[in-house]
Parts: structure tokens; C-alpha cells; sequence
């Protein structure tokens, strides 16, 4: 590893620093920036152009000047030593340990940009995992190795729910070990004091590791996080075995650290300010899920954003869509109607769904139930509409028995108490239960081996 130190600072635009005269830097390469008072701070080189480098500097620029400045190019990438003894412990975006327990003794060192999964390699995720969140158990499964980013808005409970599943989840019929990877970017000390009291509370710090990134903390720690989080999750994934459940909240937090670089660099901006490359950077992010063949472990995504007035078009989620399998989505009426978790069903989907279910993965009858709730709550919703306009009398008797439908479907089976963790045969049980709130002529999406077996009639 070659060092070279510069005096040749020549501009300080925002947090970005220009050397002039330098050699042999390369992208993304690490600099300690040393004061004349001695203090250091360190920095990343965003761009090389012939002998000119453009340095971020973690900590800001406000104080600094040009002439008092010595730049030392450390000719590494930004790196993370990782270890099995992370599991129960708390960081911040740059990997530094801010629980007070001892430094972590590092296995190894691993660039936190991580190595291209080779596609050849990769394994189908097929293996269902179990939140105890009936709404996406039953009709938006997750599956092992996906990746299914969560849509939410200002003010919805995304956080108590990335939280709910971070303390549930798990991989039915197996005895691998799981673990949970979070990592926060740009949130407020109270939602951090949240996460973590939450996760000491429930035990389910024991086998987490939490990277917390600050609304005040600089902006290129935000987009260290998902980096350092990954970076962790591929640690103990494919090198300890395990499965390893990803949640990295909020994606909008991080968009917004990127646009913010992206100004201070001067680049021509894309749609609504973001840089033309948001798709890609996107992308090294939610393509570093998947599961390896000939290895036991998987890494399994929940990214979490805000989308900027409520608006599935703005470039984050619709670009989130284009690269992930499906999305869960929030839903502002529900949330005004105290339901809590607020999803809505319908426009919600999990691409991978029908991968992960049936007989041997969850039960014979997932598939049918799945589909006919999804039908009868859609009817219901329909005849909901149609009697605002109409008024109830215009509607038929079995259409009136779809409202009663929609209504108990919102109220017993999306909602669920925080603490409640079903298991998919009492998501099952309960779907099973709504639709006999309808005549057996109007389950056609049923087989009818399932309904002599499930039906509650028929017990």
C-alpha cells in the first residue's frame, strides 16, 4: 500500500476538496486531511481527472482553508473489518462501534463495495420466510434471497414495521442460524433510540448487527451505511453459513445524500435534481441479495423509503421498482383508520410469491386461498365504491356480502397487533375464516379438495 502526502489544495466548494498535481490516485480511495493544529479528518476521492482529485471530506469543510491543509492518499478504499463477534452490537455509518462494548477484533478486512455476484452462480430463491405479518406471509411472500423494498410515506408506521419483522422473521424447517442486518440512514436520535431500545427489549439484538446513521451526521456516511450493512450481511452469509435478513431504512435518506454530492460535483442532474446514474447506484445496492449455489447462506432485502408526496412515479420508487422483485405498499387511508400494519393489499406484490409456497414450503391450500382473498377483498372494495355513488340499496345481496367481506378483511386479517406474530397456518386459519362469510359457489378460485379439508364448515 502506497501513501502520498500533497500540499496542493487548490479550491473548497461545500465538503469537496480540489488537489492539483497528484499521481496515481484512484477512485474511491481513502485520504487523511491533516490541519496545522494536527487534527485529522478523513476523506474519499469522488474524481480523478489527469493529475486533479476531488476529495469529499467526512466531516465538512466549514473551517478549513486551502493553505493550512496537508492531503494524504492512503491508496485503499474504504474497507470494514468484519467478525463474528458484530452479532449484538450497535455502529455508526463508518462501522465504528457506539454501544460502549469493546472494539471488534476483525477476521478479515473487506472493501465495503463488495465483489460482483457472478449470475452463473447464483441460486433460485425459492424458500419461504415467515415474518408473523399475515399480509405479506399470506399474499406477498417473501422468499429467500429476494429482494422486496417496503413503499411507504411521511408519517406511516414503516419504522415500527421494519422493526416488527426484524424481531419475527424467520426460516421455517431449517436450523440454520438467521441474522438480522439494519442499517438507518439519515434518521432522527429519537427513531435511533427507538430501533435500538426496541431490539434490547424484544432480545432480538442478540443476533443483529445495527449500523445507525444520524440526520446530522455527513452526508458520505449515509452512503457508507447500506454499504457497510452489506458488506456484513456477505460476511456472515457466505462465509459463517447464515441466512441474513437485510432492512435498510430510509432509501430516500440516501437518495437524497447522493443528489446533495452530486450538486457539490456540478454534474448535469437527471430527473428532478437526482444524478442521471441513481439507477445504477441503486442497483449495486439492492444486487448484492441472492443466495450462492453450493453454499448454505442467503441474503435476503427489506429496503424501506418515503416516497416524496406519496407519489409511486418519483424516481426513487419507481426506479426501486424496476430493479427489485415487487414492493409492499403503504396505505394513508388505512393508517387514518387506526389500522395498523397500514398495507395495501391490492396494488402490493411479491414477484417470487408463488416460488416460495404450497405443499413442503408453507401449505397445499396457500396458493388458492391467496388468490381468492385477493378477488373477493378486490370485489368488496368495488362494491364499497359503487354504494357511495348508488347508495347501499343498489346493491345486490351477494354484493352487500362482499362489503361485509372488505370490512372484516381490513379489520381482522391486515389489521394485527405489533406484537402479534402469526404463524402462516393462522394467517391460513384466519383467511380461511373470511371466506366462509361467503357462499362455497363463490370460492372459484378455490379447489374444491381444499374446501371439503379447510373450510370451517366442514371441521
Amino acid at each position: 500500500m502506497v501513501t502520498r502526502e500533497y500540499r496542493t489544495a487548490r479550491e473548497i466548494v461545500g465538503p469537496l476538496v480540489l488537489v492539483d498535481g497528484v499521481e496515481g490516485v484512484t477512485f474511491g480511495e481513502l485520504t487523511d486531511i491533516k490541519l496545522d493544529d494536527g487534527s485529522l479528518r478523513r476523506g474519499r476521492v469522488l474524481e480523478v481527472n489527469g493529475d486533479k482529485a476531488v476529495v469529499q471530506v467526512f466531516e465538512g469543510t466549514s473551517d478549513l482553508s486551502t493553505e493550512n491543509l496537508t492531503i494524504k492518499f492512503l491508496g485503499k478504499g474504504t474497507e470494514l473489518g468484519v467478525s463474528g463477534d458484530m452479532l449484538g452490537r450497535v455502529f455508526d455509518g463508518f462501522g465504528r462501534p457506539i454501544d460502549d462494548g469493546p472494539a471488534i477484533i476483525p477476521e478479515k478486512w473487506l472493501n465495503i463495495n463488495g465483489n460482483p455476484m457472478n449470475p452463473f452462480s447464483r441460486d433460485y430463491p425459492n424458500e419461504f420466510i415467515q415474518t408473523g405479518i399475515s399480509t405479506i406471509d399470506l399474499l406477498n411472500t417473501l422468499v429467500r434471497g429476494q429482494k422486496l423494498p417496503f413503499f411507504s410515506a411521511s408519517g406511516l408506521p414503516h419504522s415500527r414495521m421494519a422493526a416488527q419483522v426484524a424481531r419475527q422473521a424467520k426460516v421455517l424447517r431449517t436450523d440454520d442460524k438467521f441474522a438480522v442486518i439494519f442499517g438507518a440512514m439519515g434518521i432522527t436520535f429519537e427513531e435511533s433510540e427507538f430501533f435500538i431500545s426496541d431490539f434490547r427489549r424484544t432480545g432480538a439484538l442478540e443476533r443483529a448487527v445495527l449500523f445507525m446513521n444520524l440526520a446530522d451526521d455527513p452526508a458520505i456516511e449515509r452512503i457508507s451505511v447500506p454499504r457497510m450493512a452489506l458488506t456484513t450481511a456477505e460476511f456472515l452469509a457466505f462465509e459463517k453459513g447464515m441466512h441474513v435478513l437485510v432492512i435498510l431504512t430510509d432509501l430516500t435518506n440516501y437518495c437524497e445524500a447522493l443528489r446533495e454530492i452530486s450538486a457539490a460535483r456540478k454534474e448535469v442532474p437527471g430527473r428532478r435534481g437526482y444524478p442521471g446514474y441513481l439507477y445504477t447506484d441503486l442497483s449495486t445496492i439492492y444486487e448484492r441479495a441472492g443466495r450462492i449455489k453450493g453454499k448454505n447462506g442467503s441474503i435476503t432485502q427489506l429496503p424501506v423509503l418515503t416516497m416524496p408526496e406519496d407519489d409511486k412515479t418519483h424516481p426513487i420508487p419507481d426506479l426501486t421498482g424496476y430493479i427489485t422483485e415487487g414492493q409492499i405498499i403503504m396505505s394513508r387511508p388505512l393508517h387514518a383508520q387506526g389500522i395498523y400494519p397500514p398495507v395495501d393489499v391490492l396494488p402490493s406484490l411479491s414477484r417470487l410469491k408463488d416460488k416460495g409456497i404450497g405443499d413442503g414450503k408453507t401449505r397445499e391450500d396457500h396458493a388458492d386461498v391467496m388468490n381468492q382473498l385477493y378477488s373477493a377483498y378486490a370485489r368488496g372494495k368495488n362494491s364499497k365504491e359503487l354504494a357511495v355513488v348508488l347508495g347501499e340499496s343498489a346493491l345486490s345481496d351477494i354484493d352487500l356480502l362482499y362489503v361485509k367481506f372488505a370490512d372484516a378483511f381490513e379489520n381482522r386479517f391486515i389489521r394485527q397487533g405489533e406484537d402479534e406474530n402469526r404463524s402462516i397456518d393462522e394467517s391460513l386459519a384466519l383467511g380461511w375464516e373470511l371466506l366462509a362469510i361467503l357462499p362455497k359457489s363463490e370460492l372459484k378460485r378455490v379447489n374444491d379438495k381444499y374446501i371439503e379439508k379447510y373450510h370451517p364448515e366442514n371441521k
